[in-house]
């Protein structure tokens, strides 16, 4: 079967591409191994993702955040951070951008139910799924793809493939594209948990001598419990890898005390928590985003630190780049899977990587220095941030993605053929 743009992986970012891609005259294959209803499918489960201002101007532009918010969004229109047993503190204010939030807080079954739905309303989009990749050919004139469909040998030819399939991804393991790859020694313990007191729609990222731990606004979706309303957080504990076990292993009682002596009772007094689940954490990019016929997007290009939750978001402006790449490609009659082009999608997501890598890196680095000389000047930095509007202003605008050459998509603009970038 021939298609114009194969997709290895229907996750978020994946699913993303495919309806960003809808209008245009190309036909797509979307092949996922996991059904998006099964309760194995890990990119629409339960976690909660963090959204930034630039990334809901994608989703919104695309046309699917309305549907998205109706299923349940929370606002970020606070940010305050500060460093454990510190003095200093830096509040960022969605009012003094001049923007309704600095992020949203999604569920990942939120954002699955909402591009499934959409998804099924796209004529050119084939969704290939419970299928599993087993080789990828690079040739001259496309890409030749060998799947199990449904337990079938199935092979498809493309123009052009994207791995969209995560960060175990097959695609890059199949044609052996390298990667730069740093080890943190921290691991993410993520659960959802319940405070005393309303949320109030501010978000925290406090730092400590274990690696920073954020609390986000995050109320459960519309079909959920409206008790926990204004009460719910999504927690990212980063913790050093050889400490792990024991937090998984505490009662929840034990779990909610460890995490009140680590964060305080700025949020107030934790009351109850989910269930604990632990994510390794590395630095790993693509060395190229994109070689011959084949482009990647997400987690199959990139894997950073979670620290202010720039990870989807970085992969939903690949998501945005790559679309408008193609569709300048197809407006001139061109081949998409060109080397030309995809040297020009590279080309465009390098600075994004470099910048949004040294940011998040930065962060941990900079933190994780215990010297007191070191944490005192941390301090007099964030108090100082706090009163320099302009460096406020420079980084709420990393944080809510809209520094740097930014795609059509996420300045609120449609796809446009005829345009390069």
């Amino acid at each position: 079967m021939n298609y114009d743009i194969v997709i290895i992986g229907g996750g978020m970012a994946g699913a993303s591409l495919a309806l960003a891609l809808k209008d245009l005259p190309l036909s797509i294959a979307l092949v996922e191994a996991v059904p998006f209803e099964s309760a194995a499918q890990p990119a629409f489960d339960a976690r909660a993702i963090a959204l930034a201002a630039g990334s809901q101007r994608i989703l919104r532009t695309m046309g699917v955040w309305e549907a998205m918010a109706a299923r349940g969004v929370t606002a970020i229109e606070h940010i305050h951070v500060s460093e454990r047993g510190g003095f200093g503190s830096t509040h960022l204010e969605a009012v003094e951008e001049s923007v309704v939030a600095l992020g949203y807080v999604v569920e990942g079954r939120v954002i699955g139910a909402t591009l499934t739905a959409a998804l099924a309303q796209c004529a050119n989009v084939e969704l290939l799924c419970p299928a599993e990749l087993t080789t990828v050919q690079v040739e001259e004139g496309g890409v030749a793809v060998q799947m199990l469909h449904e337990g079938t040998p199935r092979s498809l030819r493309a123009r052009l493939l994207v791995a969209a399939d995560g960060g175990r991804s097959t695609v890059r393991e199949q044609i052996g594209a390298r990667t730069w790859e740093l080890g943190y020694g921290q691991t993410a313990v993520i659960a959802t948990v319940t405070t005393d007191r309303p949320h109030g729609n501010t978000a925290y990222e406090r730092f400590t001598d274990t690696g920073p731990l954020a609390l986000l606004p995050c109320d459960p979706p519309r079909d959920g419990d409206p008790n926990l309303r204004g009460r719910r957080w999504s927690l990212v504990w980063t913790a050093r890898d050889g400490q792990v076990d024991e937090l998984l292993a505490l009662s929840d009682a034990e779990f909610l005390q460890h995490l009140q002596q680590r964060f305080g009772y700025r949020a107030g007094r934790f009351v109850r928590t989910s269930e604990r689940h632990a994510y390794p954490l590395v630095l790993r990019f693509v060395r190229e985003a994109a070689s011959a016929r084949v482009a990647f997007i997400g987690n199959a290009a990139h894997a950073i630190h979670p620290v202010a939750g720039q990870g989807f978001n970085l992969g939903l402006r690949d998501v945005a780049a790559l679309a408008q790449v193609i569709a300048g490609v197809v407006a001139r009659g061109e081949d998409i899977g060109s080397q030309a082009a995809l040297k020009d999608y590279a080309a465009w997501r390098r600075p994004d990587y470099l910048r949004t890598a040294a940011f998040t890196d930065g962060l941990i680095r900079t933190y994780s220095n215990t010297l007191p000389p070191l944490k005192l000047v941390r301090n007099l930095g964030l108090l100082a941030l706090d009163t320099l509007p302009p460096m406020k202003h420079l980084l709420a605008r990393q944080s809510m993605g809209l520094n740097g050459h930014l795609p059509r998509l996420a300045c609120g603009l449609p796809l446009r053929q005829g345009i390069r970038k």
